[in-house]
C-alpha cells in the first residue's frame, strides 16, 4: 500500500443521476499509507465554483480490506473488499441512498509508476446494468 502515498492531481468525470450527463472535474488528494492501511484526503471541483471534499481510511487484515469512505453527503458508508493485484476492490454500502439503492462498487487502482484510478461502479435500478458514476484518474505530483 505505500505505492498509493503521496500528493496526486488530475480530474475525471462524475454522473450527476443515473440517465443524465458527467461533469468534468479537476481533484488534489493527500494520501497517507502504512504496510497495513492507508487513508486519503481530497477534493474535486467543478464548473470552477463547486468543491467537494472526499476522504476514505482503509485497513488490510490478512487478504481482506475494510474502512470508511466519507463523501459528499459527510457521512460515513462502509467499505469492505479485497486485493487483486495492483487493485483493491471495495463493496460500498452508502451511508444514504445514492442512484436508487445503498450498494456500489469501488477500484482503487495503481497505474504504472505514478498513476492511480478511483471508480465508483453502481447498477441502474431500471436495467440492471452496471454503470461507471465516478472515474478519476490521478497522477503523483
Amino acid at each position: 500500500m505505500k505505492s498509493i502515498e503521496g500528493q496526486w492531481t488530475g480530474g475525471g468525470a462524475v454522473l450527476t443521476k443515473l440517465g443524465g450527463s458527467k461533469v468534468d472535474v479537476s481533484c488534489k488528494m493527500q494520501s497517507d499509507a502504512q504496510s497495513s492501511s492507508f487513508s486519503m484526503n481530497g477534493s474535486c471541483r467543478a464548473f470552477a465554483v463547486v468543491t467537494r471534499s472526499f476522504a476514505a481510511n482503509v485497513k488490510a487484515s490478512g487478504e481482506a480490506y475494510s474502512g470508511i469512505y466519507v463523501g459528499i453527503s459527510g457521512k460515513p458508508s462502509k467499505l469492505v473488499g479485497s486485493r487483486d493485484g495492483n487493485t483493491i476492490k471495495l463493496d460500498v454500502t452508502w451511508a444514504n441512498t445514492i442512484y436508487g439503492d445503498r450498494q456500489a462498487k469501488m477500484t482503487i487502482e495503481k497505474v504504472g509508476e505514478d498513476g492511480l484510478r478511483i471508480r465508483t461502479i453502481d447498477q441502474d435500478p431500471a436495467s440492471g446494468k452496471s454503470i461507471v458514476t465516478t472515474q478519476l484518474d490521478l497522477r503523483r505530483r
